[in-house]
């Protein structure tokens, strides 16, 4: 791969992924941990919100609130919806004219795709799937990942090339509230048509798919439940609550991948996160322990769950789920049940 000179890069980038005006809550929680890395960069580097899509204003304002430094927008209708061959040849268009050091992408199937349009024909170092970000002494990206099963952090520096790009995993930082807005709004010359775009996107009903990582309340099942969803779920419907799984109940086929919550699937930070039949594995423990009160319900007095739960349950979780799903009702009565 060729080598660049990576004194002519600089500034952090964020890409803040919207979709009808709706942007997706990673950006602003890689936004918000992007102020933090840029205590170890040069003080005349930026903080920057990268916008890509229509009808940006709102989104630009907003980024700037929540502590970017400069938003530069490209606004056109080619950008909605989403397509990887007008986003990428924007983007590819950006990094050749700016020449940004770090770019920082939500790790959504949007992301992912969108950051190897970059990342492919630059050669830039490209780090996927990551749960921490640092920046060290000599201005390198830290990007930690996890690595053999989960059960080590791999930490990735790109040394020789730029920019040093990351994908991140929803959820694993804490997005700050927006403040007063402070800094620059640079509306960037779109070198996009509609004539040059090959793909066309067709829009059709499915069913409805949710993204864990924004769920508020979460039931999560383990290998204790052995296939028997159903009291789980019961406990979901009366805490209008999520259902999720750890590993092991996603890899024996009872609950989707795109539910698993680990070291290995995502990671969450609902008000309340109940593990039902969960050991409390610590590949397991990294993708939830932000969250604010943990219950767990399991039959082994021993598991380590109960270590890191506020409330814990011992006893036979079919029937401990269908007994709080009862006595629950609405989820306004949650605190007097476990308090």
């Amino acid at each position: 791969m060729p080598e660049v000179d990576v004194s002519e890069y600089s500034d952090v980038w964020v890409f803040i992924e919207e979709h009808a005006g709706e942007v997706a809550p990673v950006s602003w929680e890689l936004l918000s941990e992007a102020q933090s890395l840029m205590e170890n960069k040069d003080e005349d580097e930026e903080l920057v919100a990268l916008c890509i899509g229509e009808n940006l204003d709102d989104v630009a304002e907003e980024a700037l609130a929540r502590g970017a430094d400069r938003a530069l927008v490209a606004d056109d209708p080619v950008f909605e919806p989403y397509r990887a061959d007008p986003y990428g040849k924007q983007f590819r268009h950006l990094v050749a004219e700016r020449k940004p050091d770090v770019v920082l992408i939500g790790g959504t199937s949007t992301g992912r795709d969108f950051a190897g349009r970059v990342a492919v024909p630059t050669h830039a170092g490209l780090t996927a799937d990551c749960t921490e970000l640092g920046i060290d002494d000599e201005g390198h990206l830290e990007a930690g990942r996890p690595a053999f099963g989960g059960n080590v952090i791999a930490t990735i520096k790109c040394e020789n090339h730029r920019p040093q790009m990351a994908t991140i995993r929803p959820g694993v930082f804490e997005a700050t509230e927006p403040a007063e807005a402070d800094g620059d709004v640079d509306h960037v010359e779109v070198v996009v048509t509609e004539d040059e775009t090959v793909t066309e996107v067709e829009t059709r009903e499915v069913g409805e798919t949710v993204d864990i990582t924004d769920a508020d309340r979460i039931v999560a099942v383990g290998g204790g439940i052995e296939g028997d969803l159903g009291p789980a779920e019961m406990l979901a419907d009366a805490l209008d609550a999520e259902l999720a799984a750890s590993r092991k109940a996603v890899d024996s086929g009872w609950v989707g991948h795109d539910r698993q919550v680990g070291q290995t699937g995502k990671s969450v930070r609902p008000e309340l996160y109940v593990a039902v039949g969960i050991s409390g594995a610590v590949q397991h423990l990294e993708g939830m322990n932000d969250s604010e009160v943990v219950v767990a319900i399991n039959n082994d007095p021993n598991a380590p769950m109960f270590d890191h739960a506020d409330y814990g349950i011992v006893g036979d979780l079919f029937e401990v789920c269908e007994e709080l799903a009862e006595q629950i009702g609405n989820p306004e009565a949650l605190q007097e049940v476990i308090a």
